[in-house]
Formats: C-alpha cells, sequence, structure tokens
C-alpha cells in the first residue's frame, strides 16, 4: 500500500509520502458447521514513511509497500526500527555516508530484521521498498537509490546517468501513472493477453505508448519548489481518487509528509506531522 515518491532534479531531492499503513486481519465468520474467513483491512493514518537517520545530514529514505513487518510481539513499522539502526552506526562511529555507502547499510539492517524477526520467506508482494536519496561530499547533483527488503536488497542507482534527471515511484501508483504516462498501467498486460504479445514485442509496446503519451515533465528544469509541489499534487489527489472507489483498498492517506535533501541546505522537513493532544483547543489548552 501507501504511495511513496522520490524527485530527483537539478535543485535538490525531494522524498514524498502518505501516511496511512493498513494491517490486514483475517477473522473467520459463519457457525460452528459453516465458517469462511474474510479479511478486514484496518489503516492507521500517522504512520511516518520519511526516515531520517540521526548525524546522516545530506541523505533520507522513503518507504513503500508492507506497511510493518509482521514479529512474534506483533506488526512493527520500519520508523520503529530506526533507533536500533541509529544506534549500530553511532557504535561503528559512522560519519558522514555517501548515498551509495547508506542504502547499503540501511538495506543490510533491514534485511537482517526481517532476517530475525520474521525468520521466514516472504509471501507473494510481501516486501518493503526503500528510496533512498541525498548527497556524496562534494557533488553538483543529487543520487538516489531503490531496493527492496527482504527479495531485493541490492541498492540500485536511479537516474545515474549524468545530467539525468527524473521521479520514481511505487505503492499504489495507479492514478500517478495515468497522470504521468497517459494510461493505466494494467493496460499493458491488456494488450499482451489480448493479443499475445512476446515480451519483446510488449517492452517496445511501452516504450512507444510511454513516448507518446508522457506528460512531457522537464525534471532537469523543474525548480525545487515544482519538485515538491508535483510529489504533493500526485499524493494529494491519489488520496481524493481513492475516496470514489470500491475496487481497490483504500491504502493511501492520511497526512502527506514532504523532505528535501539539498547540496547545501541538508535534510530538511518541507511538511511532518506534529503531535497534538486531540481536542485540547475545545478545553482551552
Amino acid at each position: 500500500m501507501s504511495l511513496g515518491i522520490m524527485i530527483k532534479g537539478s535543485e535538490g531531492m525531494v522524498l514524498a509520502a502518505d501516511s496511512r499503513v493498513t494491517l490486514f486481519n483475517p477473522v473467520n465468520v459463519g457457525t460452528p458447521n459453516v465458517t469462511q474467513t474474510i479479511v478486514i483491512p484496518a489503516t492507521f493514518d500517522n504512520a511516518t514513511k520519511i526516515l531520517k537517520v540521526a548525524e546522516q545530514e545530506y541523505v533520507g529514505a522513503v518507504t513503500y509497500g508492507l506497511g510493518a513487518f509482521f514479529t512474534t510481539h506483533g506488526p512493527r513499522t520500519m520508523q520503529s526500527f530506526l533507533p536500533e539502526f541509529e544506534e549500530t552506526l553511532k557504535r561503528d562511529k559512522t560519519k558522514r555516508l555517501s548515498v551509495s555507502d547508506f542504502a547499503n547499510r540501511m538495506s543490510s539492517f533491514y534485511l537482517e530484521r526481517w532476517n530475525a524477526v520474521v525468520n521466514r520467506p516472504p509471501n507473494l508482494g510481501e516486501e518493503i521498498t526503500f528510496l533512498v536519496a541525498g548527497y556524496d561530499e562534494g557533488a553538483a547533483y543529487g543520487r538516489g537509490f531503490s531496493f527492496a527488503i527482504p527479495n531485493q536488497p541490492a541498492p540500485l542507482e536511479l537516474n545515474a546517468a549524468p545530467g539525468a534527471f527524473g521521479i520514481t515511484w511505487g505503492g499504489q501508483h495507479d492514478l500517478a501513472f495515468r497522470i504521468l504516462y497517459g494510461f493505466d498501467p494494467g493496460v499493458l498486460d491488456f494488450l499482451r493477453a489480448e493479443f499475445n504479445l512476446q515480451p519483446l514485442q510488449l517492452e517496445q509496446l511501452k516504450a512507444k505508448m510511454e513516448a507518446r503519451f508522457a506528460a512531457g515533465i522537464p525534471y532537469q528544469f523543474l525548480p525545487l519548489q515544482d519538485c515538491v509541489d508535483l510529489a504533493v499534487f500526485l499524493i494529494e489527489d491519489t488520496i481524493r481518487f481513492q475516496q470514489y472507489r470500491t475496487s481497490v483498498v483504500r491504502g493511501v492517506g492520511g497526512p502527506v509528509e514532504v523532505a528535501t535533501v539539498t547540496r547545501d541546505g541538508k535534510f530538511q522537513f518541507i511538511s511532518r506531522k506534529q503531535v497534538v493532544a486531540p481536542h485540547a483547543s475545545r478545553k482551552g489548552v
């Protein structure tokens, strides 16, 4: 679930995500003789999906996909493990990491956590993806990496070519895909089945469709503010769109959080939830 976004622009990196985590609870209903299992989704709208690590001022991460590791003590979010990761870096007296080293250290840590607290092969679709964004010391432009726990732990650099900028997203991204590429991502599977297309034919068709229908956004040109606005727009519109849908789990919701990482300004939250007392203002607090 969720919708996580990373944008690599010429003025900086943007990380954005919603705050909803969805847990699925199987419940047996019926009579003692005839029962069936139904799955009830439960949503929580105050999760933190943008991860800021203490003393690593030029890098951060956003997560999407599996909302929590299901341990023997119950579900735990990625944010809940962050103090342990920070302690491992502190114990090793780690100074400023390159973006690549940070992605590798974070991937190794969460893979170890999966093996320790979950300790089983993942079910279908049961993985969590991390998008890591930051700046290397002395670098003119940022770098972005992606890895998925537990199946694809090796970080892959995104938009790595010189002068390459762009957007990466994942989770419940069908509306974002429609907006940015002009067609639903399920269209390709439909065409493959309908016309018995081979993998190479499908890839060629996909490239042609994206070139023909893409929104034509010049990411290399966008100021940092426009990158922030675009990320927020895609997430907020997904939340609104899901309010009317009955064919999908409404897995994107809650406050939208945004952070930037820049060459000179370090990691900075642009939009962040605040812990407040509910209805405190009604009591004059």
